[in-house]
């Protein structure tokens, strides 16, 4: 079946935007088929430095033929009620036919409409799809002209099995033409299918596929630094930022002046990242930086690139001077010294400034050091010179060295190592990827600093939405997670309402990749006495692990059973039965062996769970299995005799009881 190729042709599209465009063109376009009935075999949506591209395969050279029957009002029904729905429909009241039904006669319209050929759907779709394109930021280039685009539109290529789809986008008319590179190739090109198109471009100098120009610059990045003995310090993020600014990717290597280099690499590193798109390089062997950088050109050139490099080489020595100046100026004053600039910082209107926030956490970071074992006047240093950082000039250039800096200026300072530490890793984790803090210092500070943030923001109504997290309050209840369960800190989180419930569901997210399952910690969390995360962890694991077993299958089912029929019951009687069991009353083998189980069972759950011996509470839970079977393969529960009926149900109430001891079963899924 024929194919569709769309290329929207522009001047330069921020790199940040190409990927969300690529994916929008193609959402937008895919529904805008799928509501005209089309159906097709392939789609795929390229982005680069000044192309949108869209190519469809497989699509039918005409739509489908769509009969509808709607049904109308009823043939006594007021006119207006008629007249609404011949307005609808588009027909007069001669077309419509009567049809019986159960509730009296009513009208029917019949529309038929016949399929049109798919270029002339494609016509009317590339425009609307081009409007309702949702740029992040926009602009007008033609005076009096209200249509908006990314960057100046140029040309729309659109075509359908070889041939022009007319269509028309801010005064621009479709055509089968493209332009290759800006500076290495000339003229337009004619094309009438994709695969002439992606050819024809990359004679032309242009990889139309971001993951072809990313791998391209990869591994020309690899080679290059390693003919010098050197390796490419990994930034996949800047891979992906380069691989949208180069239509035909050349990787260049400069050389930094030796006078920055006792600059921190952090610095250096983030200057050139964050101003020159540079990537930097480092000495396998030591891991150290070296003093070379490559960078991504969009141009071949007759002296191999010694030009570029050289005026590269020129406003990176601007930019590192600057770097230098502030690195230099910052360690004319000690971070002490800088504590009370904090004042002037405000943190939260409702929380007031840095200087008073590091007072709140300089207090806690001492209370949680002595619960931890770690140096309670070190980690109210650490506290205390945590956010110092935040007033230097370099902090104030590069916000994301914030920490990085303040280990720096601590090491000058000549303050304790593991203050200095502390002030870099109170941040951490500050992803899944990244490592937690492991020294005792480190750990009370960013527990410290976490536990402020969260409690002050709930309190202050600042909480998490489905929408935002605008303060990262999501990623602080990860990392006191992790901090506590990676360290097997045993540190009670003294938290509650909306708060704990916000740490459950972190919870579940922080146990989801190492397969524990999220009902499970439900149904321990909601006994409301477990606040030690390291032995609420460890009892959810020896439950998941009971349950799959036979034994834990089927006391499950057993539980099930109980609680379903304790609920009718207690709904009928209006009341709660308790495990009160008169052993007197029991007069069935089945019945006598489970109150015999139970109470065993009851009397060494308790103690093994305190002990946390949770294997031991789990081999309690699965003797129960089988004498709850017999339980039910041999007894009437609703016995006639009242008396009897209660006792029984309190016996299933002594059971639920029991097994609530270690998890609310009743959450459990299956």
């Amino acid at each position: 079946m024929p194919d569709f190729l769309l290329e929207l042709f522009s001047e330069e599209i921020p790199a940040r935007m190409q990927a969300q465009a690529a994916k929008d063109l193609e959402r937008l376009t895919v529904g805008a088929l799928t509501d005209r009935g089309f159906l097709f075999e392939g789609i795929k949506a390229f982005a680069g430095p000044r192309r949108l591209t869209l190519a469809i395969t497989g699509l039918p050279p005409e739509q489908k033929d769509v009969r509808e029957e709607l049904k109308g009002p009823r043939t006594d029904a007021p006119q207006a009620a008629l007249d609404g729905f011949l307005k609808k429909t588009g027909l007069t009241k001669d077309q419509l036919k009567v049809e019986t039904t159960p509730k009296g006669d009513v009208y029917m319209a019949v529309i038929e409409r016949k399929g049109r050929a798919t270029p002339l759907v494609l016509a009317e779709i590339i425009p609307e799809v081009m409007a309702k394109l949702p740029w992040p930021k926009s602009m007008r280039w033609k005076a009096g002209d209200p249509v908006r685009w990314v960057r100046p539109l140029h040309s729309i290529l659109a075509t359908f099995d070889g041939e022009v789809v007319p269509c028309a986008f801010a005064g621009i008319q479709s055509g089968n033409t493209t332009r290759g590179h800006r500076f290495l190739s000339s003229g337009e090109i004619a094309v009438r299918r994709f695969e002439d198109y992606e050819a024809a471009l990359k004679r032309a100098h242009v990889v139309l596929d971001a993951a072809e120009r990313a791998e391209i610059i990869s591994n020309d990045l690899k080679q290059k630094a390693f003919a010098l003995g050197l390796e490419p310090i990994e930034d996949i993020g800047l891979l992906n930022e380069v691989s949208g600014l180069a239509e035909w990717p050349v990787v260049l290597i400069g050389t930094i002046q030796d006078e920055f280099m006792d600059v921190p690499a952090e610095i250096l590193q983030t200057s050139m990242r964050t101003h020159q798109k540079y990537f930097s390089l480092r000495d396998p062997k030591t891991g150290k930086m070296a003093n070379r950088f490559a960078l991504v050109a969009n141009m071949l050139t007759r002296d191999g690139g010694k030009e570029i490099v050289a005026g590269n080489e020129r406003v990176l020595r601007a930019r590192l001077s600057d770097a230098k100046f502030f690195w230099d100026e910052d360690r004319k004053h000690s971070l002490e010294s800088r504590v009370e600039k904090l004042k002037g910082i405000v943190f939260h209107a409702k929380l007031g400034t840095q200087f008073e926030r590091v007072e709140r956490i300089e207090k806690l970071a001492g209370e949680i050091a002595a619960k931890i074992g770690a140096d309670v006047t070190k980690a109210k240093r650490a506290a205390r010179l945590a956010k110092a950082d935040l007033t230097t000039g370099v902090v104030g250039e590069f916000p994301e060295l914030q920490g990085a800096m303040g280990r720096y200026y601590a090491q000058h300072d000549k303050e304790d190592a593991a203050v200095a530490d502390a002030a870099r890793d109170h941040y951490k984790p500050v992803g899944p990827s990244d490592a937690v803090p492991t020294e005792k210092v480190s750990i009370a500070v960013a527990l410290a600093d976490k536990l402020d943030a969260l409690t002050g923001f709930f309190a202050a109504g600042e909480k998490p939405t489905g929408s935002g997290d605008p303060f990262a309050l999501r990623r602080a209840a990860l990392g006191i997670i992790r901090i506590l369960l990676e360290n097997k800190l045993r540190f009670p989180l003294a938290v509650s309402g909306d708060l704990l419930t916000f740490f459950a569901d972190r919870l579940k997210v922080a146990l989801k990749e190492k397969g524990i399952r999220h009902d499970l910690i439900d149904a321990v969390f909601s006994l409301g006495h477990e606040d030690d995360l390291v032995r609420l962890v460890a009892r959810v694991e020896a439950l998941q692990a009971f349950l799959k077993t036979d034994d834990g299958a089927n006391l499950l089912a057993g539980y099930k059973r109980a609680a379903n029929i304790l609920k009718a019951e207690e709904k009928k009687d209006s009341k709660t039965f308790t495990s009160e069991v008169l052993e007197g009353h029991l007069s069935e083998s089945s019945e006598k062996a489970l109150f015999a189980a139970l109470v065993k069972a009851k009397g060494a759950i308790k103690p093994a769970l305190e002990k946390e011996d949770f294997a031991a509470a789990m081999q309690q839970m699965a003797a129960l299995r089988p004498p709850v079977d017999a339980f039910f393969d041999g007894v009437k529960v609703n016995a006639d005799d009242k008396a009897v009926r209660e006792n029984r149900l309190n016996l299933l109430a002594s059971l639920r009881a029991t097994l609530h001891q270690v998890a609310d079963f009743s959450k459990i899924e299956g």
